[in-house]
């Protein structure tokens, strides 16, 4: 239990402390954040070998007792477990690639209320707490995509993020409001067992759609996805913390720890499956087309947490949550190297790299292996993670998710392959001085490169051996999944072979620009939301102050207009007043005869 409180508490206390340090006291912040990282680390790993649970009641309201429940059980430790690994090696490589940043204290100790917000969300038996931690991490977003204030970009992609984000999450709020009220507890334990059994359909289905609309919006997924590209905006670092393991993976998670209300509602299932097969072909075709390295890694997430959602379509969790953790490894280690690459050229453009595998070593075979993880190469946690998600789909009949599954991996190879060879193969473009990053931006390469190819080894044992459904079963989809991530690779060496300095997404023609905006979602969605919701709050504003402020303000010209008035009658001369005393003493007494009828 002790560590299970340690794992959320000593980052969150950290990070409060963090956050009262002065900016120059880089050196404080930087040991206090390793520090509290490295523990949340141990409490993670300790807790892999112990399902840990328990309550304190901290507010009973007769029928409904909100209290600090935590469940660390089932998928909950090994998520812990990366979420705390990738957070401690972000730190660690942040020490190095913020060196000249002079807001250092402030991003570390927010870094470490980020994390200590996901775990919250990853052990939380509670609603109430499950909600503030999920919040929380909307709020951290929001700062760390916005840190770097010399980009003009970087507060317009925060506020799209918080905003779109938002959108989502008033429906997660209603559907955690809905389950409470109709199961009388906040307790997710206690609903997961019994609301499937109480609750009539209409009700079940209606607090999992509302929810699913937070998890669609944090996990950035269609038509909530188009934070995500626009988030680039934030350090490197940042968009590997997000990407890999905590905000981008939170909504998949949630899904997984209620999925029994998920399973007892087939139509929302099916709702899932179409919404993870448009997010994964959409995300794949845009980072193939996509010019900034960092843009390429943003579409590539959004389309592989599509696999994760697709694997809860096809009732798979488990399958789910190994496609969390393999996609926490490569990925983390995909943006940490493109940080390293963005650094040596200067710039995020592809067309200025190349060649980069002379001189940088380190950073060319690491990052190697994380696109091989990603493009599915056989062995490589990708590979079997895609083999997993195919093969749950086969199971349960789900051939949306089978064949956007299937197509997304042959694309997913694809533009891993132009990636690669965009950045490292070919002759260096322009004079670009490449080497490896020093020691702190190093040692996290090794280790998530390293994590990677012991995760390809350990999934490789897991599934043939131990798992409940054995790969193989399903050798048709196998095979086929190797066949198209070989002719995704393949046709794109192919082209890339006859001009090795020309992009081999040319051949996409006007397609290209389209594909990489994103297909025209931002478009749509500003000419369906933006623009309408502008225009109606320039209208409110309008008749606000054509009404509302006219008639506080009409109401406060006549009363001043009333008193000048008055105040001109009090500013009259001595003889003034006596004339007007003599005429309202005549007219008093006037008044007097005549009411009285002149008698005495």
């Amino acid at each position: 239990m002790i560590a299970a409180v340690a794992l959320v508490l000593v980052p969150a206390v950290a990070a409060g402390v963090g956050l009262l340090l002065p900016l120059t006291a880089r050196r404080a912040a930087a040991v206090l954040a390793l520090a509290a990282s490295g523990v949340a680390v141990l409490a993670s790993i300790v807790l892999l070998w112990t399902d840990v649970s328990g309550s304190v009641v901290l507010a009973d309201f007769g029928d409904v007792a909100v209290s600090a429940a935590i469940d660390v059980s089932g998928p909950a430790a090994p998520v812990a477990v990366a979420v705390t690994a990738v957070t401690f090696l972000v730190q660690l490589y942040s020490m190095s690639y913020l060196d000249d940043d002079e807001r250092y204290a402030p991003y570390a100790a927010q870094i470490g209320l980020f994390a200590a917000a996901m775990l919250l969300v990853v052990v939380a038996d509670d609603l109430v707490l499950l909600l503030i931690g999920w919040e929380v991490m909307g709020a951290c977003s929001y700062l760390l995509i916005g840190h770097d204030r010399r980009l003009p970009e970087a507060p317009r992609a925060a506020v799209k993020a918080f905003l779109v984000t938002r959108v989502g999450d008033v429906g997660f709020l209603l559907g955690l409001v809905l389950l409470a009220v109709h199961t009388g507890t906040f307790r997710v334990s206690e609903i997961v067992a019994t609301a499937p059994r109480e609750l009539s359909a209409g009700v079940l289905a209606a607090a999992c759609l509302l929810i699913l609309a937070g998890a669609v919006g944090k996990s950035a997924q269609f038509p909530l996805h188009t934070w995500l590209p626009d988030a680039m905006a934030g350090p490197t670092p940042v968009s590997a913390l997000i990407h890999a393991a905590t905000m981008v993976a939170a909504g998949a998670y949630v899904l997984v720890r209620l999925f029994p209300l998920y399973a007892a509602s087939p139509a929302v299932l099916t709702v899932i499956a179409v919404i993870a097969a448009v997010t994964m072909l959409l995300g794949a075709c845009a980072a193939l087309a996509a010019d900034d390295l960092k843009r390429v890694l943003a579409w590539s997430t959004v389309s592989q947490v599509a696999y994760m959602f697709a694997a809860v379509a096809a009732e798979g969790t488990t399958e789910s949550v190994v496609y969390l953790l393999a996609h926490a490894a490569f990925k983390a280690l995909l943006f940490l190297g493109a940080g390293v690459v963005i650094h040596m050229v200067g710039t995020n453009a592809m067309a200025a790299m190349g060649g980069l595998r002379h001189g940088a070593p380190v950073t060319m075979w690491t990052m190697t292996i994380g696109f091989a993880a990603l493009a599915g190469v056989p062995f490589l946690p990708g590979f079997w993670a895609k083999e997993a998600v195919l093969g749950a789909a086969v199971d349960a009949g789900g051939t949306i998710v089978l064949v956007a599954g299937v197509i997304t991996a042959g694309l997913t190879a694809a533009y891993a392959a132009r990636a690669w060879l965009r950045v490292f193969a070919g002759e260096p473009r322009g004079a670009v001085h490449a080497a490896d990053p020093p020691l702190p931006q190093r040692i996290p390469l090794f280790v998530l490169a390293g994590a990677t190819l012991v995760g390809s080894l350990g999934l490789t044992v897991w599934f043939l051996w131990f798992s409940q459904r054995n790969p193989l079963a399903h050798w048709p989809i196998l095979l086929l999944v190797v066949a198209v991530t070989v002719v995704g690779a393949g046709g794109v060496y192919l082209l890339w072979r006859r001009d090795p300095g020309a992009d081999p997404a040319r051949r996409l023609g006007r397609a290209k620009a389209f594909l990489a905006g994103g297909c025209g979602i931002d478009r749509i969605q500003d000419a369906l939301v933006v623009r309408p919701v502008l225009g109606a709050a320039h209208v409110a504003r309008g008749l606000d102050v054509a009404f509302i402020d006219g008639a506080v303000e009409g109401t406060g010209t006549a009363t001043m207009s009333v008193a000048r008035r008055a105040a001109s009658a009090h500013r009259f001369g001595l003889p003034a007043h006596l004339l007007a005393g003599l005429g309202g003493v005549l007219l008093v007494a006037a008044l007097a005869v005549v009411l009285t009828g002149g008698s005495p």
